[in-house]
């Protein structure tokens, strides 16, 4: 594709380095107001904002904008749309452009490897026609159990987008250092690995979800660990996203 470019992984990590801290917060909530709060309790401690907008049950663009978008960005934080998409080309463009306007917004989207490589370029199509520039993260591995993304799918995903200059890099299983290590073979250092499944406690496990140490992690070749219910569901947001950011630090 011509144009804008894509965000880099090198942008990324630059951005990650500034802000001194590998955490991205996964507000998987429903409102925006909660998200909106968690944000400005956690915002010091974190580097992403991975957000699933399709649950946020009274979206309105305009208050999307302002108590969460903006916010973000005022404060030098990516935002992260966990989208997941999977259609062709086309469809995942017209999705990008949709009611929610992800494209307007959002620096990163996740998409999975399935449905063929016109997903990126339908992706990358919709940031242009809004004249903005972004980039992909591909699912290689998940973190829920009995997921069907077996080590041969794992290796097919990263052998064919691992030079897509459109792909940033790749979601690992975050619950299993074994697995990112592994991952981080396939992928060698030049593209991002972000893991979700991070918890200090394992306990909080919930339907079929498994949790990881954010260090253990870390050191077996991810970039930034993605945390949900560990910081969200603490008893005090901006405590709990300091001490993961803390625990994410060793080696940057």
């Amino acid at each position: 594709m011509s144009g804008l470019g894509f965000m880099s992984a090198d942008e990324i990590r630059s951005s990650m380095a500034s802000r001194r801290t590998r955490v991205v917060l996964a507000a998987d909530q429903k409102s925006i107001s909660e998200i909106s709060h968690s944000l400005s309790q956690a915002g010091p401690s974190i580097c992403m904002l991975k957000t699933h907008v399709d649950g946020v049950v009274d979206f309105e663009y305009t208050r999307w904008m302002d108590e969460v978008i903006r916010p973000a960005r005022d404060m030098g934080i990516l935002i992260f749309e966990d989208r997941k998409f999977a259609d062709i080309g086309h469809v995942s463009k017209i999705q990008m452009l949709g009611h929610q306007r992800i494209a307007r917004w959002a620096d990163i989207v996740t998409a999975h490897r399935i449905s063929g490589p016109d997903v990126i370029d339908g992706i990358h199509s919709a940031w242009e026609e809004v004249g903005r520039k972004g980039s992909v993260l591909v699912l290689a591995q998940m973190s829920s159990s009995e997921n069907l993304l077996d080590a041969r799918y794992t290796e097919k995903t990263v052998a064919s987008c691992k030079g897509m200059p459109g792909v940033c890099g790749f979601i690992g299983n975050g619950s299993n250092p074994r697995s990112i290590a592994s991952l981080r073979d396939a992928v060698g250092s030049e593209k991002l690995i972000l893991t979700p499944g991070i918890n200090f406690d394992p306990n909080q496990s919930v339907m079929g979800q498994r949790y990881g140490h954010p260090t253990e992690a870390i050191r077996s070749g991810a970039d930034a660990v993605i945390v949900g219910s560990g910081i969200i569901r603490s008893d005090s947001i901006s405590s709990a996203a300091a001490q993961y950011a803390n625990a994410t630090m060793d080696d940057i």
